[in-house]
């Protein structure tokens, strides 16, 4: 797009830095076109939340719709850690081909996995799909030592995850981040100090959050969680089209 300003620079699609990775509560049809229509440059992967695909009405439909559009889908973790749960991983894999689907989520934010365990998974599993593993817990209250997140995130990227997802929850109030919301900055430093922050992806639902990442790793920083309608307001604070952003350093 022509414009008359000097702005920061943003990879096109596909791009692997930079990723906006989208939250779909329940999309409809319309509402992806009208997502598209208005931010389609922006959308990089649309994850189709916690069980939600089990529950839609327009699964099939809608996921037609996304490959139509170029924008790639995943299933959230949850359902892997049911199928896991269940002892179903097999049945999944195969309904995740049936689907056309390219990513799979492995999580354990909810069920207990030994790591190794995990590990095997991501690897199974990156030899068939593109692979998103997330660290961290649902629970608010389990508090994980900064040198643990940095050990299971370089043990799953060595595994074959494509990207580590640090957990937040959809209110952005957990795993990543205290009670009220607030970065664990000590953590995140602990977390980019060891690993590239090109290789995961910080969930961030709220916009003070994607301020904080933005201003703390630039506008190419991978960010997850977002909102279908904040997913504009999201790429105007990567360009620094925003007063929260407009000042940062180049």
């Amino acid at each position: 797009m022509d414009t008359p300003l000097e702005l920061p620079a943003r990879s096109a699609k596909p791009r692997d830095r930079g990723l906006t990775h989208v939250l779909d509560r329940g999309l409809s049809l319309r509402q992806v076109d009208d997502l598209v229509e208005v931010a389609g440059a922006s959308v990089d992967l649309v994850k189709l939340g916690w069980g939600t695909a089990l529950a839609t009405g327009n699964l099939r439909p809608k996921l037609a719709r996304l490959r139509e559009h170029g924008i790639p889908a995943v299933l959230g973790g949850t359902l892997t850690e049911l199928a896991i749960r269940q002892g179903r991983v097999d049945a999944l894999v195969a309904w995740l081909h049936e689907l056309g689907l390219e990513h799979v989520e492995i999580s354990d934010g909810t069920i207990a996995l030994d790591p190794a365990d995990k590990q095997g998974l991501i690897r199974r599993l990156a030899k068939e799909f593109t692979v998103l593993s997330e660290v961290g817990s649902k629970d608010a209250e389990e508090i994980m030592a900064p040198y643990r997140w940095v050990e299971q995130i370089e043990a799953e990227l060595d595994a074959g995850a494509w990207k580590v997802i640090t957990e937040a929850r959809e209110s952005g109030t957990a795993g990543i981040y205290r009670h009220d919301g607030e970065v664990r900055m000590g953590l995140i430093d602990e977390i980019a100090h060891a690993v590239d922050p090109a290789r995961l992806l910080f969930e961030a639902p709220r916009k003070d959050q994607q301020v904080f990442f933005i201003r703390r790793f630039g506008p190419d920083v991978n960010l997850g969680n977002i909102a279908p309608d904040e997913v504009l307001a999201l790429e105007t604070l990567r360009l620094g089209l925003r007063s929260d952003t407009m000042g940062r350093d180049a």
